[in-house]
């Protein structure tokens, strides 16, 4: 199966160091400073951005220099941006740099360019795990709830994500190696069996659960709140400060397992901690958002056709963009059908359905990225 996974491997061993490293120094130049400045600018503009006529430029404006505007209107457009609009930003943007960073590491870790939490079965464990906790809250995980409180669903989705992603990885070992295909394969049956659990667990619920169920899992950031920026925060920085750390195992890992525990590189260790990481920031991602698929996918090529393979620069450049793109989207479902909203999950899926396609016609017809 010819991958474009395959073909950074070559790029790496054939441009030779000077190509690489020119090409990595243009990226961390340019490419990274030019992310961050689109990132703020995301952040900026989704503020300002929703289907209330409150104003940042207004708001400011009263607060500052005393405007003219009636003081519960100012009241409203406070609430309105600092109560909803910034916590529901910074939630949309760690949500898709979570999702971005996750999707390039498993690409790497993989070695497939198919492989991202979705695909793999990770999303629909997760999935599987937050609806647990809102159909068997009251009942069966009752003592878990009683002990977690508001951290039971993405403590469950952690959890869910965790195991599908271990069983995932032992299904795929055999006589010491990963099997890719076995990994690809495993992780379509795997999601297969987390939907059909999570479909038992809707037929059990009652029409409140069904609800909850039915909006959370079409993905949105609604409801965002500065509790669950600061949930996102605790668990998804952490994770995404520790992947750059794995850079250079990626990178290694792209020449295949034996050369990199030859480069030095503890192979099964260093699986176990990116598994981890990968694990705890898709379980969280999942809880606080839903079902946003593909973005983890679809940002690590994009950014990967631009500066290259070196995982170095791929991680924190798919976890900037990743978190820049899924606030355009949450913008577009914002406004698109406003004052209702559109769940973000449609749109992903809706681009990122045909962005899968695309790739595997591109990869039977023997051209890669």
């Amino acid at each position: 199966m010819a991958l474009d996974m395959e073909a950074g491997r070559d790029q790496i061993a054939s441009s030779g160091p000077r190509a690489g490293h020119d090409r990595g120094a243009r990226a961390l130049a340019y490419g990274l400073p030019a992310l961050g400045i689109l990132a703020v600018a995301m952040l900026l503009i989704s503020v300002m951005t929703g289907a209330s006529t409150a104003s940042v430029t207004g708001l400011i404006r009263n607060l500052l220099l005393g405007g003219s505007d009636n003081a519960l209107d100012v009241l409203r457009d406070r609430i309105v941006i600092t109560e909803v609009r910034m916590p529901r930003a910074a939630v949309g943007f760690l949500v898709g740099a979570a999702l971005a960073a996750s999707g390039a590491t498993m690409q790497g870790l993989f070695r497939n360019p198919l492989a991202d939490p979705g695909v793999l079965g990770v999303t629909s464990g997760a999935s599987l795990g937050a609806v647990s906790s809102i159909v068997l809250g009251g009942t069966v995980l009752a003592p878990i709830t009683a002990i977690l409180g508001i951290f039971t669903l993405p403590v469950m989705a952690f959890i869910g994500a965790l195991i599908v992603t271990f069983i995932l990885y032992r299904l795929g070992r055999r006589d010491g190696e990963t099997q890719i295909a076995t990994m690809l394969i495993a992780g379509i049956a795997i999601s297969a069996l987390g939907m059909a659990l999570t479909g038992l667990l809707i037929y059990v619920a009652d029409d409140n659960q069904i609800r909850d169920i039915t909006f959370w899992s079409l993905g949105s950031l609604a409801g965002s709140t500065w509790q669950k920026a600061a949930i996102a925060a605790a668990v998804i920085l952490p994770a995404l400060l520790t992947l750059p750390f794995l850079a250079r195992g990626l990178n290694a890992f792209t020449l295949g397992e034996a050369a990199a525990f030859h480069m030095g590189v503890p192979v099964e260790r260093f699986k176990r901690v990116a598994i981890v990481m990968v694990a705890a920031a898709t379980g969280v991602s999942v809880a606080l958002s839903g079902g946003i698929v593909f973005i983890g996918m679809i940002v690590p090529h994009l950014i990967r056709i631009w500066v290259g393979p070196d995982h170095r620069f791929l991680l924190p450049a798919s976890a900037l963009l990743g978190g820049s793109l899924l606030l355009v989207a949450d913008m577009i479902t914002r406004v698109i059908v406003a004052p209702a909203e559109l769940p973000i999950g449609i749109l992903t899926a809706l681009i990122g359905a045909p962005f899968f396609l695309w790739i595997l016609l591109k990869d039977r017809s023997g051209r890669v990225m």
